[in-house]
């Protein structure tokens, strides 16, 4: 049973292309000398037009189909986002074949079973490491024809470079010249485009069914927002692995703006400042890092210029609180504003290139207090929301009606639902179909009316959406509490700078505790503040200090939440949560089961000590 309010997009787009590679090709043929994407090479940048793009993605293609591939056969993709992960996709839909999507960061085992259960024919693989992934486990594979590198080392039989496809492309262009236009004719809404693996916060991995209708609805749907143009700079990191980083291409492809591609994070910031994008997207871990460095590196300086720093934010989250209310500053909040603006706020969107008209938040919940802080500094933060079951994108706030706290209305095409438990339904063109090999599972999310049940609990106001929580991570204490575990977690990371990972756990127990994990670089600069400089990170987050340093930021944490909330123990651990050791998800997202059953001793011993 659901509740009968009901939330549906604006008025409905016009027809999306009948595949990514025709709306690809279409944007080829509009624009051909305008910039497409930029790339690092050296220590600078290089910069392609779309006319250059089409011409690799045709011979891409064409190397592909010398190989045998055909309509929906799946070519996988192993690579961190770069300018040829790009290429890579483009080429496989151009063929007609279906990109699956693996990061980098996957375990040997779990690559296998992605690589079998998808039936995968062909494999991009960025490097030596990704090679020998599937080079351990080539007997267990017997569908995988060839690997083509981008940067390891090819052997001219089973692995061929990038260079060696394109030149196979270009012979099978002279035989065949209309080979890639016949591959993409074939192709229509209902073509499957892509396969995302999932495993969510645990379990094995699901194959997430996304056909080309998926795609161009999602760049259609943003298009038709009005809230990009064709002469906006995106800076593009996200991992391309993830739905995010897709809809963010086929949003490129249907409005024309240029990408600067470079997936490495820790040249983010950095990157910023040269590129000067208009905007990016990004995961909530992403801002908050970057508010724990900003906060903390002018904390460190102290004296009067943090004394101005805390002023300046003081003053710009009052305005942005005034702004939320509809009401804009006037009188002498206006002239503290202009101050603050000029002594704080400007020098740190030029650290963000000077130009971001906003960033776009995504993967997981944003902590209101971040995006407040960012919204105080000029640098809004529009939240949205979809999953990799809904191609990524089913609602996202506008820069017009951006309400802080809430992930924005559905966009156009999109109905959500709210059922009687609070869980969020969905219902779109976005809507995957199905999970791979899987009906059992697909039948547990997926109605026969095109309902899917997302996991999520949450709500309406004023039509805008707001999520509370997972379903599914709901904590019950043993006094028969409920305690939505993600909203705490985010509200400590928000008021702690140095906190990497807070995990709530409570299930079943008579009060709640908490394991936390403290930044490596943050606490680097924390400990030469504090005459722990020289030591190692273990050392640094263990020692009694650092201790007393979280028991304040968590006795401030629990004066904001309800008596049964409030953290009674929490451990400090030795390490940080990484995706590598299976404790976080590709995309960042805490593994909470998998987290709870490492740790279970440590959890333990907070209730029986």
């Amino acid at each position: 049973m659901t509740r009968p309010d009901l939330s549906r997009g604006a008025a409905p787009i016009g027809d999306p292309a009948p595949s990514v590679a025709h709306l690809f090709r279409e944007r080829v043929r509009a624009t051909p000398e305008r910039e497409a994407f930029r790339f690092p090479v050296g220590e600078g940048w290089e910069a392609v037009n779309w006319r250059t793009v089409g011409d690799r993605v045709d011979r891409i293609a064409a190397g592909l189909l010398s190989l045998g591939i055909e309509r929906e056969d799946r070519v996988a993709i192993a690579s961190a986002t770069r300018y040829e992960w790009v290429l890579a996709d483009l080429g496989i839909l151009c063929a007609g074949g279906a990109t699956t999507t693996v990061y980098p960061t996957t375990g040997g085992q779990d690559v296998r079973f992605i690589l079998a259960d998808s039936g995968t024919r062909v494999l991009f693989a960025e490097d030596d490491t990704q090679i020998e992934k599937v080079r351990a486990v080539r007997d267990e594979l017997p569908e995988l024809s060839t690997v083509v590198t981008f940067d390891g080392t090819a052997d001219g039989d089973w692995v061929i470079s990038l260079a060696d496809l394109e030149r196979r492309g270009e012979r099978h262009l002279t035989e065949q010249a209309d080979a890639v236009e016949r591959a993409v004719a074939a192709l229509g809404a209902e073509s499957l485009a892509t396969l995302i693996y999932t495993s969510g916060t645990t379990g094995t991995p699901k194959g997430v069914r996304l056909v080309h209708g998926c795609w161009t609805y999602e760049g259609a749907a943003v298009a038709s927002l009005g809230i990009l143009d064709i002469d906006d700079l995106q800076y593009l990191w996200l991992p391309l692995a993830h739905v995010f980083g897709k809809v963010l291409l086929a949003t490129q492809f249907a409005i024309g703006f240029a990408s600067a591609v470079d997936g490495r994070v820790d040249k983010l910031v950095d990157n910023l400042a040269v590129v000067r994008p208009t905007f990016m997207g990004a995961a909530p871990r992403i801002f908050e890092k970057v508010h724990a460095r900003v906060v903390t590196m002018a904390h460190d300086e102290g004296g009067p210029k943090a004394k101005i720093f805390d002023w300046a934010f003081g003053v710009g989250i009052e305005v942005s609180r005034q702004r939320q209310r509809g009401r804009e500053p006037g009188g002498l909040l206006k002239l503290r504003h202009q101050l603050a603006d000029r002594l704080v706020f400007t020098k740190l969107r030029q650290r963000f290139g000077g130009r971001i008209r906003y960033f776009v938040s995504g993967s997981a919940a944003l902590n209101r207090d971040i995006a407040e802080w960012f919204d105080a500094a000029g640098l809004r933060i529009l939240e949205g929301y979809g999953l990799t079951e809904t191609s990524g994108g089913s609602t996202v706030n506008r820069p017009d009606a951006n309400r802080i706290g809430t992930v924005g209305p559905p966009l156009p095409g999109t109905e959500v639902r709210i059922a009687d438990d609070g869980e969020v339904l969905l219902r779109g063109p976005g809507v995957m179909r199905g999970y791979h090999n899987r009906p059992d599972l697909t039948a547990e999310v997926l109605t026969d009316d095109g309902w899917f049940h997302t996991g999520d609990i949450g709500e309406f106001s004023d039509g805008f959406v707001r999520i509370t929580d997972r379903k599914k991570d709901l904590i019950k204490t043993s006094g028969g509490k409920y305690v939505a575990p993600q909203m705490v977690e985010a509200q400590f990371k928000a008021l702690c700078p140095y906190a990497a990972e807070l995990v709530v756990h409570g299930e079943e127990r008579n009060f709640i505790s908490a394991l936390v994990t403290l930044d490596r670089e943050a606490m680097a600069g924390w400990a030469e503040q504090h005459g722990l400089g020289g030591r190692s990170h273990r050392e640094i987050v263990t020692s009694p200090q650092a201790r007393e340093m979280v028991q304040g930021y968590v006795d401030e944490l629990n004066a904001r939440l309800n008596r049964w909330e409030t953290i009674k123990k929490f451990t400090v651990l030795p390490d940080e949560l990484t995706v590598e050791a299976g404790d976080l998800t590709p995309s960042l997202k805490l593994r909470r089961k998998a987290v709870e059953e490492k740790y279970r001793d440590v959890l333990n011993s907070m209730y029986t000590s």
